[in-house]
């Protein structure tokens, strides 16, 4: 070989270690490098070990442990890794949990996405048969303590990792010893053989460092416990909550039109099932969506629900149509009512009037159902239009009525209006107020855009909200409807005030209070990054809306109904704050 091709060879071989070297340097450090973990640590530090924390603490929280750190670690796809420091300070606790976490995550190359810091407060010893006995008194997913089950901590469990991964067996009452064992298995950690006698309940303070490394403190108790803390749930705030869970109900749209129905997100399972009634209402809240925000995808979406909704529309030989379940071989009155409600929101937010004809038909099948003279409706039909059932729930009554309030809207005829008073008047005189329900609030609503001067109205629709008030206040779940009623009760009381009229006996400082604890409460059914991360797949259900109770059940209705009462809250939210709304929050 000449020296000239040596000189060539040498020259590539140089060029080729120089172009290799960086590159398996920078995966060798990718595989081994924490330092997005230790950055969101060394933040999440200046929260959990500031002097007021010491304070509060005092010497030994956590009993023999001393004190005890949590650090859960998520990468956004799958449920957070959770390492546990202890020691006889809170700073070598921190340490020990750090180091703990930095060890693993180094086997594990992963890329944390959220990482949570959860220190002990509080703790009390128990019999293991008493704390079985109280899981088993508690509504499911509401008991909110952890568990060490021996003397050091070496088997504590975070309260979101025992709900969260179905340990805490509400049913039976108790715990689950297999998938407790099974939990901890996967966490490669030592399972118990039995119980001990006694058990360590405990809560936490904790923060969160998000994807933006930005950190939030979370709730150390009540019914808001590990949810970040919100200083104000102004109109901005409510209106990111509906573009997030509509987010999440659009990419549940299938090629068909249907939707995914729900999720069981404990252990990522969709529910296998459907109900055309709830993809109606579904659908409504992309329409009301697309009014915040236009979308030229978002429309896609929503005319590809519209035509699976119109191939469910059946026609009786009178040419009177309906919305037909094709699982249960039935008519629901609800779900004609409920689809005059979404074409009509479409027709109204697009200008565009092509559905006029298959909603006066819908129309039509709703009056087939209505007894003109007594104001009452009949619910369920057979496919074949025979009679099936005379009462299904009450709310198909709210939402019919509804329905002929928006017909009598999109047409100025007089006979979807009169129906809707007469079944107004059989509201009132059956006291419809009993049922604390949405749709009654809705239909309420409705009518008195067209019929603004009649006070009996306005005196049952603010009875409605005010004698279910103090339940409605106190209700420990989200209950999502409860807002939707609220907030359709507060533009009917606006309205009756632009009329010139008297609320008498109407407690508006306890309403208005009353709108803002549960625009608040139901902050505690959303998913964010601190209650998803314990999910089995956290991003899927990320930031949309849940049922604690329901082992945090995500269905389109439940998405539905909390996009239904914060659009409301966000589209009155100026009023809300002139009447004094702010000044009541406290009290």
């Amino acid at each position: 070989m000449t020296r000239k091709k040596l000189i060539l060879c040498a020259a590539l071989l140089l060029l080729i270690v120089a172009a290799t070297v960086p590159a398996l340097l920078f995966l060798y450090k990718g595989r081994n490098d924490t330092t997005p973990f230790q950055e969101k640590v060394k933040l999440l530090q200046e929260y959990a070990l500031a002097d007021w924390v010491y304070q509060e603490l005092g010497d030994a929280p956590a009993g023999e442990a001393g004190n005890v750190v949590f650090l859960s670690v998520s990468d956004g796809t799958s449920r957070a890794s959770v390492y546990t420091g202890t020691g006889v300070t809170l700073d070598e606790a921190w340490l020990s949990a750090v180091n703990k976490a930095d060890s693993a995550l180094k086997k594990k190359k992963i890329n944390p996405k959220w990482v949570k810091a959860d220190v002990i407060y509080s703790s009390e010893t128990v019999q293991t048969q008493e704390l079985f006995q109280i899981i088993g008194s508690y509504r499911h997913e509401f008991f909110r303590y952890g568990v060490s089950f021996d003397e050091n901590f070496q088997t504590a469990l975070l309260e979101a990792e025992l709900n969260g991964a179905k340990i805490y067996d509400y049913e039976n009452g108790g715990i689950n010893r297999e998938t407790l064992n099974r939990y901890l298995k996967a966490l490669k950690r030592s399972t118990l053989k039995q119980f001990p006698l006694s058990c360590t309940l405990f809560q936490c303070a904790g923060w969160i460092c998000d994807e933006d490394n930005t950190v939030y403190e979370l709730s150390a108790s009540g019914l808001d416990y590990g949810r970040r803390k919100v200083d104000i749930l102004d109109a901005d705030y409510a209106k990111d909550l509906i573009l997030n869970a509509s987010n999440f109900l659009v990419n549940q749209v299938k090629e068909d039109g249907s939707f995914i129905y729900g999720i069981y997100p404990r252990f990522d399972e969709e529910i296998d099932n459907y109900n055309i009634v709830r993809h109606a209402s579904s659908l409504w809240s992309l329409i009301c969506r697309y009014r915040l925000s236009p979308d030229q995808a978002l429309a896609e979406k929503i005319n590809q629900t519209i035509d699976y909704m119109l191939t469910q529309i059946i026609y009786d030989p009178n040419g009177r149509a309906y919305l037909y379940e094709k699982k249960d071989d039935e008519i629901k009155l609800g779900g004609c009512g409920l689809a005059v409600v979404a074409l009509t929101e479409y027709m109204e937010v697009f200008d565009d009037n092509r559905y006029k004809d298959v909603c006066c038909a819908l129309g039509e099948g709703i009056l087939s159902l209505f007894d003109q003279a007594s104001g009452e409706y009949y619910h369920v039909l057979n496919g074949d239009f025979s009679q099936k059932e005379a009462f299904r729930t009450v709310y198909y009554d709210g939402e019919a009525t509804f329905a002929l309030c928006r017909l009598y809207g999109l047409t100025k005829n007089k006979v979807w209006l009169d129906a809707a008073q007469s079944a107004v008047e059989h509201f009132i005189q059956a006291d419809y107020t009993q049922y604390k329900d949405h749709w009654v609030a809705y239909s309420m609503n409705e009518i008195t855009k067209y019929i603004p001067d009649n006070m009996d109205y306005y005196a049952f629709a603010l009875e409605n909200a005010q004698v279910n008030l103090e339940e409605i206040k106190n209700r420990d779940t989200t209950y999502h409807t409860y807002l939707e009623l609220l907030m359709a009760t507060f533009e009917i009381y606006d309205r009756m005030v632009e009329n010139g009229g008297l609320a008498a006996g109407f407690d508006l400082e306890a309403f208005l209070n009353t709108i803002y604890t549960r625009a608040d409460r139901q902050l505690n059914g959303y998913f964010y990054p601190e209650y998803a991360m314990y999910m089995d797949n956290p991003e899927r259900i990320l930031n949309t809306f849940m049922v604690r109770h329901d082992g945090y059940r995500v269905r389109i209705d439940d998405v539905q109904h909390n996009i239904g009462g914060y659009y409301l809250y966000y589209m009155n939210y100026d009023k809300l704050v002139a009447y004094g709304m702010l000044d009541t929050v406290g009290k």
